[in-house]
């Protein structure tokens, strides 16, 4: 990995020379270059963070992660320079992180083609790499909620060119578009054509406009049959055409008797593989178990995390949260700026094994 120095740390200290690449272009280059690019799904900045921190290509935020949480692109760049530092006072090494590109959801573009423009603006000064847009009728329902109605697919163009028109016009090209079709389990459409077969026609209508980098079909259950018969059909015109595909919460995927496999999906030409609700889950379980244990175990019940925290190999990077949040970074960069009360010269002296 290429390291070089930044102004914003001092001298010494280096992160990733990516850090500066526009996250569009990087994303672009993974698509191109592997088999496929996995982005867990996060709500919140701290599950970005820890997607970074373990080394994953992209990051996924849903129209569903964002009801819940809050969104963040800038926080990945300050956790960069977090953890470029460590924490030399207690002899924590840097550690060096690329930042992955964000992908976002973009619904039904939050109005007509007007609100698509200013949603692309919103999005592209913020920093994200990729955004995906669906046909389905204001106000839009969860993928995998009944009673989906989808626009005609003239209009879905439409949005899709505007899409591509203000990212071009703001000088960002390789900014990725993700056209996602609900036409599967659409109850309502301007067309007779109803299930797959409705899906595959207005796929291969996306993909006549030459706008969108990436196809993404919504399927209702995690049957593998109905996603290898719309990638071979849109291919049957479409050889290249490559393919978003949500892996996700909503379904039980340990209960599949055969469930298709990331490297399969690859195969199929499709790109870009997410789980939309991975972080959410994974963070409800922890908590609920912590819970569990405090509610039962008393003080016990927090010692027991921390010991799994603490545990010789553990990777927890939240472990100290002073390191996670920045403390040591603000301390020496305070004193960098001659903000005394920022400095490393307030420090309480307190044994290192017992504080985090």
């Amino acid at each position: 990995m290429d390291l070089v120095s930044t102004p914003l740390l001092p001298a010494g200290f280096k992160v990733p020379a990516s850090r500066n690449e526009s996250p569009s272009r990087r994303l672009r280059g993974m698509l191109a270059s592997k088999p496929y690019v996995f982005a867990p799904g996060v709500y919140d900045p701290m599950g970005a963070q820890l997607v970074m921190y373990h080394g994953f290509d992209a990051v996924y935020f849903s129209g569903y992660s964002f009801a819940i949480g809050r969104r963040t692109v800038s926080a990945l760049r300050k956790f960069q320079l977090t953890m470029a530092m460590g924490d030399p006072d207690k002899k924590v090494p840097p550690t060096h992180l690329e930042i992955p590109p964000v992908v976002v959801d973009m619904d039904a573009g939050y109005g007509n083609l007007f609100n698509v423009q200013r949603t692309v603006e919103l999005y592209l000064n913020a920093g994200v790499a990729a955004a995906h847009l669906e046909d389905q009728v204001m106000p839009k329902r969860c993928g995998h909620i009944a009673g989906k109605a989808l626009i005609a697919a003239d209009e879905f163009v439409g949005k899709l060119k505007m899409m591509r028109s203000v990212a071009d016009d703001l000088g960002h090209p390789d900014f990725i578009i993700i056209a996602r079709t609900d036409g599967v389990s659409a109850t309502e459409a301007p067309e007779s054509k109803r299930g797959l077969e409705l899906a595959i026609d207005r796929g291969l209508r996306y993909l006549d406009s030459g706008v969108p980098d990436l196809l993404w079909c919504e399927f209702p259950t995690a049957e593998r049959g109905p996603t290898e018969t719309f990638c071979t059909e849109i291919r049957k015109r479409f050889p290249k055409a490559r393919f978003a595909f949500n892996s996700s919460s909503s379904f039980k995927w340990f209960n599949e008797k055969n469930p298709i496999t990331w490297d399969e999906l690859g195969l199929l030409g499709i790109g870009f593989i997410f789980i939309t609700l991975a972080l959410q889950h994974a963070a409800g379980h922890g908590m609920s178990v912590l819970l569990e244990g405090l509610k039962h175990d008393k003080e016990e019940g927090y010692m027991d995390l921390q010991r799994k925290e603490w545990a010789d190999g553990a990777t927890i990077p939240t472990r100290s949260h002073h390191l996670f949040t920045g403390v040591p970074y603000h301390h020496h960069v305070g004193q960098e700026y001659g903000a005394s009360r920022l400095s490393r010269e307030i420090d309480e002296r307190l044994e290192i094994s017992k504080v985090v």
